[in-house]
Parts: structure tokens; sequence; C-alpha cells
């Protein structure tokens, strides 16, 4: 695939999802068939998200995250992330009776790194590369996951508690896989990211660097929860979107000094 293809296939990648979409939302209308209703949140879910994902993927400078790496790091990292920061949350609410945001934030933003964290260790042992656009990459796939099944769960409900008004659903859908990008994707994706450019070139800097990027995402995703406000949603997403994209142009020019070869077990 040619450097303009790989540019443009997130072009591709939601048009073809709209289209899906659009043709499974029109026959769920025109039959009143509810056994399309999972089909129409699946690709609601996952169309913004996974367009978002093969965009940053094309603008990383390279394309070389294999694709098994990013689908099993949206798939176990979306359902491990979540039953592990459901379980953990439901746990603490239990604990103190009242859940704070900030332990929300921190519950999340650390489950969804459970998946990458596996998967870069596991990508530096196969490839012998530490590139940290890798593992920004890999992170966005992990919230991609999140993100999607955590809309998913909205849209169902959104589905029961308007007892069946497809309106409900689509307006979950299109609030929720809109935001998604400035949320979970980008959150997972800076962490990892930062984590990866520690691993290609460890040093005390670039480690107050991860706990900084990490704190910063936490203070994020509070303030997304915490505030319900128009204003506070634009700014939060300005800033984890235009973070994301400056730390995407900062790892391109990484070069080959972020590709740390391993010494020999």
């Amino acid at each position: 695939m040619s450097e303009r293809s790989r540019r443009w296939a997130w072009v591709a990648v939601f048009v073809v999802g709209l289209v899906l979409y659009l043709a499974v939302l029109r026959t769920l209308v025109s039959t009143k068939n509810p056994n399309f209703v999972p089909a129409l949140i699946l690709l609601g879910a996952t169309l913004v998200p996974l367009t978002f994902l093969t965009f940053a993927q094309a603008r990383t400078g390279r394309w070389q995250v294999p694709a098994s790496a990013l689908v099993t790091s949206a798939f176990f990292g979306g359902v491990i992330g979540t039953v592990v920061a459901g379980t953990l949350e439901y746990d603490t609410l239990r604990g103190l009776g009242v859940l704070p945001m900030l332990f929300v934030a921190l519950i999340e933003e650390s489950a969804k790194l459970i998946v990458p964290v596996v998967l870069l260790f596991t990508v530096v042992a196969q490839h012998r590369r530490r590139v940290p656009s890798d593992g920004l990459v890999i992170g966005v796939a992990a919230g991609m996951g999140f993100a999607a099944l955590e809309t998913m769960g909205y849209a169902f409900s959104a589905l029961l508690s308007s007892q069946g008004n497809i309106g409900a659903v689509e307006q979950t859908l299109f609030i929720r896989g809109l935001t998604a990008p400035a949320g979970h994707t980008a959150w997972t994706g800076l962490t990892a990211g930062a984590l990866w450019a520690l691993l290609a070139s460890p040093s005390v800097r670039r480690l107050v660097g991860f706990i900084g990027t990490f704190l910063g995402v936490v203070v994020l995703h509070t303030l997304w929860d915490t505030f319900s406000g128009s204003l506070v949603f634009v700014v939060v997403a300005i800033v984890s979107i235009g973070w994301l994209f400056w730390e995407l142009r900062r790892y391109r020019t990484f070069g080959e000094q972020g590709v740390a070869p391993l010494q020999p077990s």
C-alpha cells in the first residue's frame, strides 16, 4: 500500500462503515425487526473509533504494527478493561459509599493499560523495535475497544429506558461515538505512547514524562465525567485531541534513535 493510500484509508473506513450503518438503520425502520438492533448498535459504536484508529495509524509515519496486535488490543483491551474497571468501581463504591469521579478516572485509565502493556512487551520481543508511535497506536486501539463497549452498553440502556425508541438509541450512538476519539481513545493512546517512549530510551526525564502524562489523562477524564456543560466538553476534547496530534507529530520525528534493538536474552 502506498503512503498516499495509507494516509487516506480512514476515509474508506468511514464511508463503508457509514453506508453499512445506514443500510441496517433503513432495514430496521422499514421492517421493524428487532433482530437488526444489535448490528445497528455495533456499527454505530465502532464506526468513529475505528476510523480514528485508522487515521492515527497512518500518521505515525510507519505502518508496522501488526493488524493482529491492533485487533487483540481493541478486543481484549476493551473487554478486560471494562470488566476490571467495572469490578473495581463496584467494589470501591461498596467500600466508600460514594465513588468520586477522580477514582473512576484512575481506575479506568489503569484498567485500559493492562492489555497494551502486555502487547507492548510482546511487540518488542517479536519485532526487536521500540518505536513510541507503536505504543500510541496500540493504546488508541485499546481505548477504541473500551469506548465502543461502553457506547454499546449505553445504547442498550437507552433502548430499554425508552421502551424501544430507536431515536434514543441513535442519539446515544451519535453523541458517544462522535466524542470517543477525544475521550478513551486519545487518553489511552497518550499513556501507552509515553510508556513506549520510556522503554525506547529509559531516563528519569521520560519516567517523569510518563507519570505526568498518566496524571494529566486522569485529570482530563475526571473533568469530562464531573462537569456536564458543553463548554467543558469542548475544552477537554480540544486539549485531548490536540495533545494526541502533537505527540503523533513528535513521534514521527523520533527517528531511528527511537528504534532500539533488544539485547539477546
